[in-house]
């Protein structure tokens, strides 16, 4: 701050050094002028300055530095009164600034809101023709055709259902309950689910549920299933999918085996990446990048320790592990 109030001064002080020089010019150059007695005026004159110069780069630079040490954000709170007319007038542009900005921020968050409230309502209006449909394509006797129609039919359920809970879980704090949840019935539905998906694919599942019970939301614990389920089936071919639960360190963990394509090493760490889907297998149309994304999400807020394992040509693993009792009271009471 002090070499930019040197730097913003600069043309004053190089006016009274230049002015002081010019006494002392003069009274050398002129015999009838004492140099000494000039001197000392000189010298008491650039002492007089100097403070002068310290006494306004306090006065003048605290509004300045009040505006160099706020936060990056629009309260203007904290900033000094100004005092100095120039000041003033940057003042009010700050003030007039950071008002219209509040509005327009305002302005947004409303829209945004009204956005979101929209979409969740057309959301729940396409569910009921869904509904109506998926009973229509149970009608039709062409097994091959039937079987064509439910996997579409559950493509865009699969889709829909994804965009409903990614509008919902930056509120997933206000929709929280907490309570005891089966792990075995939630698996089944969510297995039943995605039955014709699998039966086109020639997958099956191996569920070994030894912990059954945990102490969860149900109705996300059920979509984070969903997701990892829906992912090890999208990538498999004829093989089974192992589901199995079991204590390790006092801890309930559920995993997710599969044998299908597998991830690359160099795209493990990027899985959980907004829109990310994959470097070996760019050109895939199918993948949005937003499951394991959301999943991630939700787990961090559930307190659920997400992992996974994978290998090219291998398979993949995913690995819940559960917090216990303590950590959701423990959570609760901060």
């Amino acid at each position: 701050m002090i070499k930019s109030f040197i730097i913003e001064r600069r043309s004053w002080i190089t006016l009274v050094l230049s002015l002081q020089l010019l006494n002392l010019f003069i009274a050398y150059i002129d015999t009838s002028l004492p140099f000494r007695p000039m001197a000392y005026i000189v010298f008491l004159s650039l002492l007089i300055f100097i403070l002068f110069l310290i006494i306004r780069y306090h006065r003048e630079t605290k509004f300045y530095r009040s505006l160099v040490n706020r936060e990056n954000n629009l309260d203007i709170t904290n900033i000094e009164v100004a005092d100095l007319p120039f000041e003033k007038i940057m003042e009010e542009s700050i003030i007039q600034q950071t008002e219209q900005l509040k509005q327009i921020a305002s302005d947004n968050l409303i829209s945004l809101e009204q956005e979101k409230d929209e979409l969740l309502a057309w959301i729940h209006e396409v569910k009921t023709p869904l509904t109506a449909m998926h009973l229509m394509i149970d009608r039709i006797h062409d097994k091959e055709i039937r079987t064509g129609l439910t996997y579409e039919w559950l493509r865009v359920h699969l889709l829909l259902d994804q965009q409903l809970h990614q509008k919902r879980i930056p509120f997933i704090e206000n929709d929280l309950y907490m309570e005891k949840v089966d792990l075995e019935e939630i698996v089944i539905q969510e297995v039943k689910t995605l039955q014709s998906w699998c039966i086109q694919k020639g997958v099956g599942f191996d569920i070994d549920i030894q912990v059954t019970e945990i102490i969860s939301d149900a109705k996300w614990i059920a979509f984070i299933f969903r997701q990892l389920l829906t992912n090890a089936v999208k990538y498999s071919e004829a093989s089974d999918i192992i589901i199995k639960s079991y204590l390790y360190n006092k801890q309930t963990v559920f995993e997710v085996k599969d044998y299908g394509r597998g991830i690359d090493a160099k795209d493990l760490p990027r899985i959980f990446d907004k829109g990310f889907t994959s470097t070996t297998k760019h050109h895939d149309t199918a993948a949005t990048g937003m499951g394991l994304y959301l999943t991630k999400k939700v787990t961090e807020s559930l307190l659920i320790n997400i992992n996974v394992v994978s290998e090219i040509g291998v398979g993949t693993i995913c690995t819940l592990t559960f917090p216990n009792r303590n950590s959701f009271v423990a959570s609760n009471s901060m």
